[in-house]
């Protein structure tokens, strides 16, 4: 459904300076679209959003920002959480999804739309992207970008600073807030434009062009798609917990994850909920467990297994203690661990 975009005015910052918006993904094309338009005098605010699959990462359940670029750059940076509307969008994306479980389309949609809704809140007079002509199939086709800014409700107000001469001037280029001259005319998937100019405007602290979204990523994508079809009922912390770990789901539908390493048996740990149960070995060492959606300890012997199958120290039987949050609850177990076969029968 399209949204009508309001009419804003040319707005400028206290220093007289006009604003601009752009939206930034933490990748080399946003910083560079940054830096381009700083350099005409224009004041910008990098618009940061946070999904349960990117823009964060998890310590202590506390959603962190981070990113040096901005900072070494000197631009100013705002984070916005929308991982609820996110979740909502990606369950449905109304333009489906890219060659995994990347609804690219919706997603440029949605972050384009919140950030037309907060011109006012932030003085600002247009929003920009990093976004390249030709660069990605599914989103930057030429067809998709004029998707993307009419549903949006960004007609005349979505700046892509990269492409833009290829493009139709904007509002804010035809009223001279922004000198189109000084744009850039960049198209297709090549990279060594965009390695001159970081080398230009200083930019050394970037990511590789891979990108940061796990929808993307052919494991984790699989992985997404399987529980969102055994439980439409995720919520954030859920697509949290998604992304580390390996996942079982045992046959009375309970999901169990067990740690790789000790960062993530501790990311693990700050995670639980009321109602899970944490699994660890007595004896000190090895991954951890938790234990979600399960309404019942029938299978506690399975997923003990299971925690033992990739304990660092194989021994014949082990100790295996199961806690919950907030409680005293514990129970111990004695198991043996679980065969190659078992542990591939509930692998996710």
């Amino acid at each position: 459904m399209k949204i009508q975009s309001p009419n804003h005015q040319i707005t400028k910052s206290p220093n007289s300076s006009p604003t601009g918006i752009v939206l930034h993904s933490g990748g080399l094309d946003s910083t560079i679209a940054c830096k381009v338009l700083q350099a005409q005098g224009i004041h910008i605010i990098a618009l940061y959003f946070i999904t349960p699959f990117f823009g964060y990462k998890v310590e202590g359940q506390k959603k962190i920002l981070s990113n040096r670029a901005m900072v070494d750059q000197g631009i100013e940076s705002k984070g916005i959480d929308i991982s609820e509307v996110y979740l909502k969008m990606i369950k449905n994306p109304e333009h489906g999804y890219g060659k995994h479980m990347n609804p690219c389309i919706d997603c440029r949609i949605l972050m384009i739309r919140n950030a037309i809704n907060r011109l006012d809140e932030f003085n600002a007079s247009f929003v920009a992207t990093g976004e390249v002509l030709g660069q990605r199939p599914m989103s930057q086709r030429r067809d998709a970008l004029r998707i993307i800014e009419r549903e949006s409700g960004a007609d005349g107000q979505l700046l892509r600073p990269l492409s833009a001469l290829h493009l139709p001037p904007t509002d804010v280029e035809n009223k001279g807030v922004v000198d189109r001259s000084r744009l850039l005319g960049l198209t297709g998937r090549g990279r060594k434009d965009q390695i001159i100019l970081a080398e230009k405007y200083g930019i050394k602290d970037y990511p590789a062009p891979a990108g940061g979204c796990v929808l993307a990523d052919p494991i984790l994508s699989l992985r997404f798609k399987c529980m969102f079809r055994l439980r439409p009922e995720l919520d954030v912390n859920d697509c949290v917990l998604l992304r580390m770990g390996r996942h079982f789901v045992l046959p009375d539908g309970s999901w169990l994850v067990i740690g790789r390493d000790k960062r993530e048996n501790a990311k693990l740990v700050s995670m639980m909920m009321e109602g899970d149960i944490k699994l660890d070995l007595t004896a000190g060492y090895g991954p951890t467990g938790l234990w979600r959606k399960t309404c019942s300890d029938v299978y506690a012997d399975l997923a003990a297994g299971i925690l033992c199958r990739y304990a660092r120290i194989r021994r014949r039987l082990e100790e295996v203690r199961l806690s919950g949050p907030g409680t005293e609850n514990v129970k111990t177990i004695t198991t043996f661990q679980a065969s190659d076969e078992i542990v591939n029968k509930y692998k996710v």
